[in-house]
């Protein structure tokens, strides 16, 4: 009898749970589709971003959607949805990017962008799965703007990291700061899409 009030109990989470993983996908494809096509248009030139030009642009991102929030207007017509999904993208070119270095030039074709950025967004998803199931849905009680703080948090502490050359204490590295903001994104594209 226990058993079976567990299990119904806990069907509605675990149902929640693969909704959450159907939306990630389908936001995630959605990123993947802009970045392809950015591609096409501008190849892999963001390899030549070094690490902090990389955390400025995340930064530039985040703050302005921050910004938005608080001032509820955009005078350039774009809001804050094209933002996450800016961060998704960044985020994942930031993984590339510790993993490859940066380079001088172009070094790697649209065919090895888009295999490292499958790469980083299924490991993204893997990592959101695990969480998602040790926090039992939370983000979904979170409020968009609380996404926002987050990722500045996290691009904060990717900055200090750069500004220590990498040499923490207890603290966990860039790449989980990465990982976070992508997700946090994710959770961003999700609420502002129901």
């Amino acid at each position: 009898m226990y058993f079976t009030h567990l299990f119904v109990s806990l069907h509605p989470i675990m149902a929640n749970m693969e909704k959450t993983n159907a939306q990630f996908e389908q936001a995630v494809a959605e990123c993947r589709a802009l970045f392809e096509k950015k591609l096409h248009d501008y190849k892999a030139s963001w390899r030549i971003l070094r690490p902090t030009a990389l955390t400025d642009q995340l930064f530039i991102k985040a703050k302005r959607i921050r910004s938005l929030e608080i001032k509820q207007e955009s005078l350039v017509g774009e809001g804050i949805r094209p933002e996450f999904i800016a961060l998704i993208n960044y985020g994942i070119v930031g993984l590339i990017q510790l993993n490859k270095g940066f380079a001088d030039t172009v070094d790697i074709d649209n065919a090895e962008a888009m295999r490292l950025y499958d790469q980083y967004a299924h490991e993204a998803l893997e990592l959101m799965k695990r969480k998602n199931h040790d926090y039992d849905e939370a983000w979904r009680g979170m409020r968009v703007s609380s996404y926002t703080d987050l990722i500045l948090t996290k691009i904060e502490r990717i900055k200090e990291i750069e500004n220590l050359g990498g040499e923490t204490l207890v603290s966990e590295g860039i790449d989980a700061n990465y990982m976070d903001i992508i997700n946090y994104a994710v959770f961003g594209v999700i609420k502002l899409s129901e």
